[in-house]
């Protein structure tokens, strides 16, 4: 009896896994090309974390969901992950009530859950500690802020960084804790590391935000800050595609520019990396090298009206994997590599909250969240605790 149970066991875990490999180009091109290059050890729990992730950003972007709703359902499905609520009973109620709005393979990850947590299960205390916390952060605060979505935009240029930390920066310092597990090597840059992470996360989602605004404007939101484009005479809420004027190109240059200066500090976190690992460094370099590329987009093209227009090219992507891999072990080279492909590229400084030394846990943004301070941390005690439950 003990053979079979562990046989069965052994064949649920091998599912899961292929499941994961399956379902992860299906839900994001991106990352089904930087992960694989992790070293075996990083790829399943980095893979495992995005779905997760993915799964908290489905909740939160559905439109046939009340605010009330996707308050209930993101707090049961943290609550699933950390094994205070049934896995399967959260994904029959979610799943159906996700529209056709959300993509066939998202809905799929949804019902799903229990097979993603079959991987959770298996990766390590702090692996799984890791998780968790990003997820407890970026499930409240994606919360807070969809619910005061409008096209009127966010506040401040302030607000905008409180945004990108809840659903980028925090993931940034999830990876981090996931690499000097992964290598103790680097555990003397740890508090570097994770203040570096959170201007990395910073870059590639203000990326993100500049190429998708009008995709994000017809969903009824905008993430951009009013106080800089009303200072070019600029009103987000009559914004429209096509009819954009001077003042609007000034605020889109100087917001490329903060967006290349964060960048500026995940090539300074990349390199602390040791060049033996290759794998990680890809990881890290073909997203900022893919940012870099987009921003050049943008910034020659500040009249868009649709993301499609400021797509990088697959001829783009290719020399970026190429020159990456060329010199992928030379940080000098990397430099050099970082400042031709950002040539062009306006550099507005960040504000001086990005370079006041602190502890991890004071850093800009994360001091201005409340509800950080809030956020249990899930010990890795905690984690034995819910594997047995």
């Amino acid at each position: 009896m003990i053979e079979l149970n562990s046989a069965t066991a052994i064949a649920g875990r091998d599912e899961a896994n292929t499941y994961q490999d399956e379902i992860l180009p299906k839900v994001s091109r991106t990352f089904a090309l930087t992960i694989p290059q992790l070293p075996p050890e990083l790829r399943r729990a980095v893979a495992n974390a995005y779905l997760l992730c993915r799964i908290a950003d489905t909740i939160e972007d559905e439109p046939a969901l009340s605010a009330e709703q996707k308050r209930v359902f993101e707090n049961a499905f943290v609550n699933a992950v950390t094994g205070n609520a049934d896995a399967q009973r959260v994904a029959h109620t979610v799943a159906p009530l996700l529209s056709n709005a959300t993509l066939e393979a998202e809905r799929d990850l949804m019902r799903r859950l229990p097979t993603v947590l079959q991987v959770t299960r298996s990766l390590n205390p702090e692996q799984q500690a890791s998780i968790v916390k990003c997820l407890k952060i970026m499930s409240h605060g994606m919360h807070e802020f969809q619910r005061k979505a409008g096209v009127q935009g966010l506040a401040t240029l302030h607000d905008m960084d409180r945004y990108c930390y809840c659903v980028a920066g925090v993931v940034g310092e999830m990876l981090t804790e996931m690499f000097v597990d992964f290598e103790p090597a680097l555990a003397p840059h740890r508090n570097t590391m994770l203040r570096l992470a959170v201007s990395f996360g910073q870059g590639l989602q203000m990326t993100n935000i500049l190429k998708d605004q009008w995709e994000d404007r017809t969903r009824g939101a905008c993430w951009l800050p009013q106080d800089m484009f009303a200072r070019h005479g600029v009103n987000l809420s009559t914004l429209k595609s096509g009819a954009q004027n001077a003042g609007y190109a000034a605020t889109m240059s100087e917001l490329v520019g903060i967006a290349h200066a964060h960048l500026r500090y995940a090539l300074d976190y990349t390199l602390l990396i040791p060049a033996k690992h290759a794998g990680v460094r890809r990881f890290c370099l073909w997203a900022i090298g893919m940012a870099l590329l987009t921003l050049r987009n943008l910034q020659n093209n500040l009249d868009f009206s649709a993301g499609t227009q400021i797509k990088i090219s697959r001829n783009a992507v290719a020399r970026t994997i190429l020159f990456t891999r060329i010199f992928g072990k030379s940080n000098t080279a990397l430099r050099w590599l970082f400042s031709t492909t950002a040539r062009g590229l306006p550099l507005t400084p960040l504000a001086n909250e990005w370079n006041e030394p602190s502890a991890p846990g004071r850093t800009w943004p994360k001091r201005s969240i409340p509800h950080i301070a809030e956020v249990a941390l899930f010990e890795p005690a905690d984690v034995h605790e819910a594997q047995h439950r």
